[in-house]
């Protein structure tokens, strides 16, 4: 057999301008994102993500980033009351709220977060989900999330490539105002949309990876979340029971993939050693009052003290 490779492996090449333990970075996007803020809080490194919760599309990402950037402040007239809860249509459910107060303070407390980090950000990685959206009808505007109200009040609709180019040139634009030296990783999140319809989510996909690639620039970046698990995890083995989302197994092995391209290995040190603590921090001891456990605790509060007096390391 001439090939017994039965696997179609992503080689990584490390990209210029890459995230070390100074760098702040800004997450936007779907649930994808989320997971990978996940990585980058368990390694230390300095994250916001989604101040306005989990977004899937990338006008919903842009008003986002643009309400962010203008220091929006939501007021009663920009909510609405459904089922017992107060919401927004331009946030996720975890805004939502039977406080109308509280949803407020909530909101415009991260909008101002957001915009203090979008303005010190290093690196801003933008993971899009999908391109179909949801207009409500009576304002024609696209919303972030429906709150489950009844879709007779919307029109789904699909971007086109043209308008999703333009949604990100935009939100590029708005955010070099304020940040011009901010680098751009634009990925596509694996995770399949089959409630759109098989066709329907490559249709989707296929509008948000030309789109992407039509705004690289030497600023502006792709990681391929999308084609690692489609083509490089090309089993079923990878993904949940839902048969949707990849499982963890899937996620780690994107992440080291995105360390290769994207971690300086000048952090090498640091990524390691924190990876050692973490995991102590999550030893359970036979027997805590024992001699032994106590010098193990003992050895770890001094190396958590090193890393924070030495590298600035929050734990």
């Amino acid at each position: 057999m001439e090939n017994s490779n039965f696997r179609t492996q992503y080689k990584t090449k490390p990209q210029s301008n890459q995230i070390d333990y100074s760098s702040n970075l800004v997450l936007f996007g779907s649930c994808f994102s989320e997971n990978i803020d996940k990585k980058f809080d368990y390694f230390k490194f300095k994250t916001t993500s989604n101040p306005y919760g989990i977004l899937f599309n990338p006008a919903a990402i842009e008003k986002a980033i643009s309400e962010c950037l203008e220091k929006k402040i939501y007021t009663e007239q920009d909510l609405i009351f459904y089922n017992g809860l107060w919401h927004s249509f331009n946030h996720h459910s975890d805004f939502s709220g039977l406080y109308k107060d509280e949803v407020l303070n909530n909101i415009n407390s991260t909008i101002q977060k957001g915009y203090n980090q979008l303005k010190s950000a290093s690196h801003i990685i933008i993971t899009l989900g999908t391109a179909w959206v949801y207009k409500l009808i009576e304002e024609n505007n696209i919303v972030a999330n429906c709150h489950k109200i009844p879709q007779k009040r919307f029109n789904k609709i699909i971007l086109s490539v043209d308008e999703i180019v333009k949604i990100l040139e935009n939100i590029k634009r708005l955010i070099k105002k304020i940040n011009s030296q901010a680098i751009f990783i634009f990925t596509v999140s694996p995770v399949r949309h089959l409630k759109d319809g098989m066709i329907e989510n490559t249709q989707s996909k296929s509008h948000l990876l030309i789109a992407i690639h039509r705004v690289i620039s030497p600023q502006t970046f792709y990681f391929p979340s999308y084609e690692i698990m489609l083509d490089d995890l090309r089993d079923y083995r990878f993904y949940k029971q839902d048969m949707i989302h990849p499982n963890q197994l899937a996620m780690d092995y994107i992440w080291t993939l995105f360390k290769n391209t994207w971690i300086s290995q000048n952090s090498e040190f640091l990524f390691t050693e924190i990876d050692a603590i973490q995991k102590a921090l999550q030893h359970k001891p036979f027997n805590p009052d024992s001699e032994q456990h106590k010098l193990f605790v003992s050895k770890l509060k001094r190396r958590i003290y090193k890393l924070k007096k030495d590298a600035n390391i929050r734990f």
